[in-house]
């Protein structure tokens, strides 16, 4: 008789973390490339989360996904951050064109008290590809974009995080006669049933 086993791995905040700002700076260059905000010669397909991927090759553009990156994740293990949201603008006015939000929610007693969840890593990769397929599909719906545009982030905090000297306070760059298409949230949720055995 044969048996499975299912393989589990420990989450702990500062992993979970650093898995949601990963997923960030692959789902921006997802955005960037597939949005034509920089020529598609500037990317390199890698097979991430068992899907390809495109990654910016420009600089500029990955020291500014890594900085970020690592200011999400710090923010996450605090449990400081709400929202991200990528910004498409228009180069030549500043129009926004388009918001791609990206809603975070963290479960307050992991952060308060240390503790840790199980899940699987298929179980990751899984909703990670769901989320990424969203975002693709929500890109179909989407008219073209015309003129050549710019992108920049804003991260929605709690208002007593300390705000780092290199960020600057923004207005949240709304778009006039918005259109929507799809919502995007990005959530990671833990169950564990022998959690409530105990």
């Amino acid at each position: 008789m044969a048996s499975r086993t299912v393989a589990k791995d420990i989450i702990t905040l500062r992993g979970s973390a650093a898995i949601v700002s990963e997923f960030f700076g692959y789902a921006a260059n997802s955005i960037l490339y597939n949005r034509g905000v920089y020529p598609e010669e500037s990317f390199l397909k890698v097979k991430k989360y068992g899907l390809p991927m495109l990654l910016t090759q420009d600089e500029g553009v990955k020291s500014f996904i890594a900085n970020l990156n690592a200011q999400l994740s710090e923010w996450l293990e605090a449990g400081k951050l709400q929202r991200v949201v990528l910004v498409i603008m228009s180069k030549a006015t500043n129009e926004v064109l388009e918001r791609w939000n990206f809603s975070i929610e963290t479960d307050a007693e992991v952060v308060e008290k240390g503790l840790s969840r199980e899940k699987s890593d298929k179980e990751i990769m899984r909703e990670i590809q769901a989320i990424m397929r969203q975002i693709a599909s929500s890109i179909t719906y989407l008219p073209c974009l015309d003129e050549p545009c710019v992108f920049d982030v804003l991260a929605y905090t709690d208002k007593d995080v300390t705000v780092p000297f290199t960020w600057i306070e923004s207005d949240p760059k709304l778009i006039a006669n918005p259109q929507m298409i799809h919502k995007v949230d990005t959530l990671v949720s833990y169950k564990n049933d022998e959690w409530d055995e105990q």
